[in-house]
This record gives structure tokens, sequence and C-alpha cells, in this order.
């Protein structure tokens, strides 16, 4: 009871903020990632294991700098959230730039996977995604059900977002694919290897899932990546499209998760502050091997 009242009051207090201009927006975000910075000692401790893990070459200094870039990033999504899901579609559209939108076009009505991995500005990139076609979306349930239901309604206000919990399984994602729905799919984060295997991420062993491979089978999918650069102040985002994958699937997951992979930490170098750092992402580690956090 004590835990919804709070998310109200939270939930409330985007709302306010989400009349302000972007810049003052991105003001608030960063400050509050400062603060988080200051008081998050466990996301602190879990950002700073993983960038040593994943930029070893980097001084204690740069590294610092680089998790409190991370927490000011996050926040600034939190905070500008509220733009996302109470503002117009309109607005939404004018703080985006698309680039690389003949790539989304090309596989409108046809099986697609919008590979998405996890930036913090993913959020601003499925609502645009959202207002221009039907989709399909997992989604994992809160530990608080009014912040499930009202993530569930926001990400599906424009009413293109199908919505479906990872309880229900891929069925109804392999069914609208084959409708023409693309699958809005982030699958870099750690969810052990029972649907997947121990795959290299920047060199360390990470639990990632081999799903994208062979769903792209099963439903004859393009695979597309999807990014979502947030732009300095009030300056918006730019949500690229990459060209559809080459020869994928394979036929060897293994190989094509790599690749993946290696897509994955190619884009990360080009924006390390907005990654997810916040994640235990190599929470399971294979048999034997030392535990990192």
């Amino acid at each position: 009871m004590l835990g919804t009242l709070f998310a109200k009051v939270g939930v409330s207090i985007l709302w306010l903020i989400h009349f302000l201009p972007l810049s003052a927006q991105a003001a608030i975000g960063n400050g509050l990632g400062r603060l988080l910075y200051a008081v998050g000692r466990e996301r602190r401790r879990v950002a700073t294991i993983n960038l040593h893990l994943c930029f070893p070459e980097l001084s204690d200094e740069q590294r610092n700098d680089l998790v409190r870039q991370t927490f000011c990033a996050f926040a600034r999504s939190f905070i500008e959230r509220g733009i996302l899901w109470w503002s117009s579609a309109e607005r939404i559209r004018s703080l985006i730039r698309v680039e690389g939108r003949e790539h989304f076009e090309a596989i409108k009505g046809q099986p697609a996977i919008l590979l998405t991995p996890h930036f913090v500005g993913m959020d601003a990139g499925g609502q645009w995604v959202a207002q221009h076609t039907d989709t399909v979306c997992m989604y994992a349930n809160q530990k608080n059900q009014y912040l499930t239901r009202l993530l569930l309604e926001k990400r599906s206000r424009f009413g293109n977002q199908h919505l479906y919990s990872r309880q229900q399984g891929l069925r109804p994602i392999l069914k609208g694919m084959r409708q023409g729905m693309p699958f809005i799919y982030p699958p870099d984060q750690d969810q052990g290897v029972k649907d997947g295997a121990f795959i290299p991420f920047f060199g360390v062993s990470a639990a990632t899932m081999t799903s994208v491979p062979r769903i792209a089978q099963m439903t004859g999918a393009k695979v597309v990546p999807s990014l979502t650069r947030v732009l300095p102040g009030g300056q918006g985002y730019v949500l690229t499209f990459y060209p559809a994958w080459d020869n994928f699937p394979s036929g060897d997951d293994l190989a094509d998760t790599r690749r993946m992979n290696a897509f994955i930490e190619d884009r990360i170098r080009e924006m390390p502050e907005q990654y997810f750092w916040l994640h235990k992402r190599f929470k399971n580690r294979p048999e034997g091997a030392e535990k990192f956090y």
C-alpha cells in the first residue's frame, strides 16, 4: 500500500514536469542523476564493475566519470518519460530526428525484428515506431501492480503496440510477426542460459539469449537494428535504423549471437554513457568461473 502511494506521488511529479521545455527536463534529470550517483552505492558498484570488465583500458578517473554520466543519462530517461506518457504524438515526433528511415519502411508489413539494445533512449524510439506501425513487444511484470498497469497503458497509448508478458511466451509474438508486425526486441540482458549460451561481450563470457536467430528462422524475419541516442540539453533524440542484416540467420545460432553482441559493442563504443550499465550484465557465470558482483 505504501509503495503504491509513493509510486503515485512520483508519477504525479513526472506529470507536472512533462509540461516543461525539454531543456529544463534535461537539467532536472542531470541533477537527479548526480544525486543518485551520490546515494546509489550498490548500483554505482555494479556500473563500476561492468565498466572495469568492458573497458579495462580506462583509468579509474575516466571510469568514475563515465559512471557519473551513466547515472545522469539514466535519470534523464526517467524524467523525460513523462513526455512519452502524456505529451501529444506531434510533440514526441518533433523531438525525434530519424536516420535510415528507408530501412524501417522496407520491412513494414512483413516479419521483422527491430533489434533494440538497452540504451537509455530506447523508449523514445519505441514510441516513434508505435506511431508509424503496429508492433509486438514483451514486458516484465513489475513488483508493484500499479506500475505494471501504468506502463502497459502508457506504452500502448497510441494503440499500435501489442504487449505480451514473458509468462505468455513467444506464441503471441510469433503470431503477430507473421501478420506483419515487427517485434521490438531488446535481447541484451542477463536472463540466464536456459534459452541461451555464454557468449563473449567485450571479451567477457556473458549469458546471452540466442533467440534472435531462432525467431528469425521460425518467421523468416529480417533483423533491423534500431537505436536511439539522447542529445544534450533540449536538442531531443536521434533514432537510427540500420540496414537489415545479410545472411542472418546463418544456421549457426552461436555465431549469429556473437555477431549480435559484436554489433552492440560497436554501438556502445559510440555512446558508452548511454548504455544501461546499472544492470548486472555478468550476473550468471560459467561453472567454476569467478563471480563479479
